[in-house]
């Protein structure tokens, strides 16, 4: 009977043996964001739609504890310390990140999406063309402003290169016409802060007649704070993201368009690319390393259509 025992124990034994050697054959890749945001749902989404796809990964999501250059790159560290196999990244700061990216991208498949770092390791961009984005929008502040106006801009982080181009983006299109970007104000992706300093630009700079959010949770502080104010339909407001506050005052007429990303398929797409790579497939990557997902202009006359796509992509 202890024979029956001890034989029956090291079978116990040596398939929880095979099992821990399966799961530990598992490569696990991240997501890493450069902030909270219910921006960020999205992609969370695509990448739990590539977990599906990937039996042999193990797929994180990473939200950064603030919006911080120095914590983004120490939530990294402890990733790439934890054995993960790639990390696919929205730079907070890539300038003053650089040599940590370096560093990690020479442990790890380093991607980077949303915000790029291309003076780094990192294999590839994946996401939008943020100087095209901040052209479209120049296109609607154009198009909204036909007599001319000045615009102030807001944004989370004004070091981070998705906010540079879309920025820059906007001023190579009103160049030489008669509306001009003041000045834009960062906020840490602080949403209170954000709200305030659109408060704060209605008392400081009453001739302000046009607010431009970069960043998705931007246009609905904006707007939040025009409403609190008795301003809204008199301050053109010009967004970026699809938050369902910009959705609504695009449909109700209050903002005159917004510029959409598609972070779904940064996390579904980045996700399945980064096991690709990994597994020795690097005929995806173009000689520029830059994978472009389009972005696309949301007015009055489209609002509705695209809006009930997000929500059947999202099983609402």
């Amino acid at each position: 009977m202890n024979r029956i025992l001890l034989a029956g124990t090291a079978a116990i034994f040596a398939l929880a043996s095979v099992s821990g050697a399966q799961a530990a054959d598992k490569k696990t890749l991240a997501f890493v964001v450069n902030g909270a945001s219910d921006f960020w749902k999205a992609a969370e989404a695509g990448v739990k739609k590539a977990q599906g796809e990937l039996p042999n990964y193990t797929l994180t999501f990473k939200y950064p504890e603030q919006a911080s250059a120095a914590i983004q790159i120490r939530l990294m560290d402890d990733l790439v310390a934890a054995g993960v196999a790639g990390i696919m990244v929205s730079s907070a700061d890539p300038k003053t990140s650089s040599e940590a990216l370096n560093r990690i991208g020479g442990q790890v498949a380093l991607f980077t999406t949303d915000s790029d770092a291309p003076e780094t390791k990192r294999v590839a961009y994946i996401g939008s063309s943020n100087t095209d984005a901040g052209k479209q929008a120049g296109q609607l502040v154009l198009k909204a402003l036909p007599n001319g106006g000045k615009c102030m801009g807001f944004v989370g982080l004004l070091g981070a290169d998705n906010a540079k181009e879309r920025i820059q983006g906007v001023k190579d299109t009103i160049k030489g016409s008669k509306v001009t970007l003041v000045d834009v104000r960062g906020d840490d992706i602080d949403q209170t802060r954000a709200k305030r300093n659109v408060e704060d630009t209605l008392t400081a700079n009453p001739d302000i007649n046009c607010m431009i959010g970069f960043y998705s949770y931007n246009t609905p502080r904006i707007y939040e704070a025009l409403k609190d104010a008795g301003k809204l339909k008199q301050v053109t407001i010009i967004g970026f993201d699809e938050d369902p506050i910009t959705l609504g005052g695009v449909k109700e007429g209050t903002i005159a368009g917004t510029v959409v990303q598609q972070p779904y398929e940064w996390g579904y797409q980045g996700m399945k690319d980064m096991a690709k790579y990994l597994e020795g497939d690097k005929s995806f990557i173009p000689a520029n390393k830059l994978i472009i997902i389009p972005t696309k202009i949301i007015e009055a006359s489209n609002v509705d259509a695209f809006w009930a796509e997000l929500k059947q992509r999202q099983g609402k």
